[in-house]
C-alpha cells in the first residue's frame, strides 16, 4: 500500500513539473519577454498562446495572394504582407510572434550593421527545427570555430581565379539554353515563353556543371525534389511546431521524409563517382566545389575540423539551392523589369554590343559592362531574392545607445522594406532607376549599409560573386540575340517562398534579333 502511494505521489510530482516547465515554455516565458520589449517602447500585437501571430500572417498572405497588382515596383505589401502591416500599425520598430519567441523588427541600417557584423558576439542565426533541416544546413547552420573552419575549407572555391575558370561552364549552359530559344522562335521570330521555367534550369545546369563536375540531366531529379521539399517545409513552418510531430505518419511527413532520403540517396551516388575518380587520378579535388569536400571528409589529420561524408551531403544540397534559387529568380525579375522599361533594355543591348559585339560574353568583357551592373543592382534592390534576415539573441543584448535585447529574442532585418524605404532611396524609391548605382553601391542611398541583397559582415553570402558573373553573361548573351517584352498572360504577382518569386510565372515574348 505504500509503495502505491509512494508510486502515486511520484507520478503526481512529474506531471506537476513537467506541466510547470511547459507552462513556463508556452506562457510565463514569453509573457516575461513580452514585458522586457514593451518596457522599452518596443510594441506589437499581444502574445497569444502557442500560435503568436500565425493567424494573422496566414490571413494576410491569403489576401494578398488572391490577385495580382498592377504593373509597379510597389510590392512591398504582397512580398510581406503581415509585416507591412505591423510597420503601418505599429511603425519601424516591433515586435511579432511565430510562436512562442518574439522576433523585433529593426529598420535602422546602423542598427542593422550591429548585428550582421556581431563584433560582440551576442548573435546567431536562429537554431532550425527538425523541419526546417530537411532543406538544407551546411555552413549556413554553423556557428562559432565550426562555421569558420567550414567556410574556410570552402571559400577557395569562391576564389576569383576560380571563378574565371568557371566562365566556360557558364557559357555553355546559356548557349544551350540560348539555342533552344532560338529553335522556339525560329518558324514565326518570336514566341512566348515562361521565362522563370527556363532559368532555373539553366541555373541548375550552371550548378551541376561548376560545384560537382555533372549536367543538368543528372542533377534534374534533385532539383526537382528540392522544389518540392520547400513547399512542404513551408506548409510545416505555418503552424507551431510540436516536439516528435514530424514521426507522426501524415502524409506530409511521409513524404517530406521520402525526398530528404532520395535527395540523400541521390548525392551519395555523386560524392561515390567524385571519390573513385579522385582515386583513379581522373580528377583533382580542386576541380570543383564537391572536389574540395571530399578532399577533407574523413580527413583524420585535421583532426576535431575533419568532414564527415553527412557534412559533404548538407553542403552540397546547400550549394544547389542557394545556387539554383537565387541566381534563377534575379534573372527572371531583371528580364521581366528589362520588359517593363524598353528604353532601358535597349540602353543595356547598346553597351552589350559596344563592348562584346556578337562575340560569347566572358569574364573581361562583363567587367566593363557598366550599365549591366547598375541595372542587376536595380533588381537586387527592388526585388531582393531574399525578402529579410534573422537572428537570436544568445544573451543580453546591447544595439545603438537605447535598445537592450534579452537572450531569446530573434531580431528581423527586413531587407526588402529597407530596400523600400524613401527616408534611405528617396521620393522615387519605387521607381526602376538604375542610374542611381552610377557612382556604385556606397553613394546609391543617403545612409551607409541600405543595400543588403547579399547580407552583411562575416556571413554575407560567400556566393555573390559567382551569382553576379552568371546573372551578367546570360543578360548579355540574351541582350545580343533577343528583344523581350511582357506577354499579355504575364500576371505580375511578386510573393515569397523562402525567395522572392513570380507566382504565376513569367510569360514573355522572345523576338529573335
Amino acid at each position: 500500500m505504500v509503495y502505491l502511494l509512494l508510486s502515486a505521489w511520484s507520478l503526481l510530482l512529474v506531471l506537476f513539473f513537467s506541466s510547470a516547465k511547459a507552462m513556463h515554455s508556452l506562457w510565463w516565458k514569453p509573457k516575461s519577454l513580452e514585458r522586457q520589449l514593451r518596457r522599452q517602447g518596443i510594441n506589437g500585437n499581444p502574445y497569444r498562446f502557442l500560435y503568436g501571430d500565425m493567424g494573422d500572417d496566414q490571413k494576410a498572405r491569403a489576401v494578398a495572394l488572391s490577385k495580382p497588382i498592377d504593373l509597379t515596383h510597389r510590392i512591398v505589401y504582397r512580398a510581406s504582407p503581415f509585416f507591412h502591416q505591423l510597420l503601418q500599425k505599429y511603425g519601424k520598430r516591433s515586435m511579432s510572434w511565430f510562436g512562442t519567441t518574439p522576433a523585433v523588427t529593426i529598420y535602422d541600417t546602423k542598427m542593422v550593421a550591429e548585428v550582421l557584423i556581431d563584433r560582440a558576439h551576442q548573435f546567431q542565426k536562429p537554431s532550425l527545427n527538425p523541419h526546417e533541416k530537411l532543406l538544407a544546413m551546411g555552413v549556413s547552420a554553423l556557428e562559432g570555430e565550426e562555421w569558420a573552419n567550414r567556410r574556410k575549407i570552402i571559400n577557395p572555391a569562391f576564389h576569383i581565379e576560380k571563378l574565371k575558370s568557371m566562365v566556360p561552364a557558364f557559357q555553355k549552359s546559356c548557349i544551350d539554353m540560348v539555342e533552344r530559344w532560338r529553335n522556339m522562335t525560329s518558324e514565326q521570330g518570336s514566341c512566348e515563353v515562361d521565362v522563370w521555367d527556363q532559368l532555373q534550369n539553366l541555373t541548375g545546369d550552371v550548378i551541376s556543371r561548376t560545384a560537382f563536375g555533372s549536367n543538368y540531366k543528372e542533377g534534374k531529379k534533385i532539383f526537382e525534389l528540392q522544389k518540392e521539399q520547400i513547399l512542404l517545409v513551408m506548409e510545416a513552418a505555418r503552424i507551431p511546431y510540436i516536439p516528435g510531430f514530424r514521426f507522426v505518419p501524415t502524409s506530409s511527413n511521409k513524404r517530406r521524409m521520402l525526398i530528404d532520403n532520395e535527395i540523400r540517396s541521390l548525392l551519395k551516388d555523386m560524392i561515390n563517382k567524385k571519390t573513385d575518380a579522385i582515386s583513379k587520378g581522373e580528377a583533382s579535388t580542386g576541380d570543383d566545389l564537391l572536389g574540395l569536400l571530399v578532399q577533407y571528409s574523413n580527413d583524420e589529420s585535421r583532426g576535431d575540423h575533419s568532414i564527415t561524408i553527412d557534412d559533404v551531403i548538407e553542403e552540397c544540397k546547400l550549394f544547389y539551392f542557394a545556387g539554383q534559387e537565387t541566381t534563377s529568380v534575379l534573372l527572371t525579375w531583371t528580364l521581366i523589369l528589362l520588359s517593363i522599361h524598353p528604353e532601358w533594355q535597349q540602353r543595356a543591348r547598346e553597351e552589350v554590343l559596344s563592348v562584346c559585339g556578337k562575340e560569347l560574353p566572358d569574364f573581361e568583357s562583363i567587367s566593363h559592362l557598366k550599365l549591366v551592373t547598375m541595372i542587376v543592382y536595380e533588381v537586387l534592390r527592388l526585388y531582393p531574392p531574399v525578402t529579410g534576415l534573422v537572428r537570436r539573441t544568445i544573451k543580453t543584448a546591447k544595439i545603438g545607445d537605447h535598445l537592450s535585447l534579452p537572450a531569446g529574442v530573434e531580431v528581423f532585418l527586413p531587407t526588402i522594406f529597407i530596400h523600400h524605404d524613401r527616408e534611405i532611396w528617396g521620393e522615387d524609391v519605387e521607381e526602376f532607376k538604375p542610374e542611381r548605382f552610377s557612382e556604385g553601391i556606397a553613394k546609391a542611398s543617403k545612409v551607409p549599409n541600405a543595400f543588403l541583397p547579399f547580407g552583411w559582415g562575416p556571413r554575407i553570402c560567400l556566393g555573390q560573386n559567382f551569382a553576379m558573373i552568371e546573372a551578367k553573361i546570360v543578360l548579355a548573351r540574351i541582350l545580343q540575340q533577343f528583344c523581350v517584352e511582357l506577354s499579355p498572360s504575364y500576371a505580375h504577382a511578386p510573393h515569397t517562398v523562402i525567395t522572392l518569386q513570380p507566382q504565376f510565372g513569367a510569360q514573355l515574348i522572345l523576338h529573335q534579333l
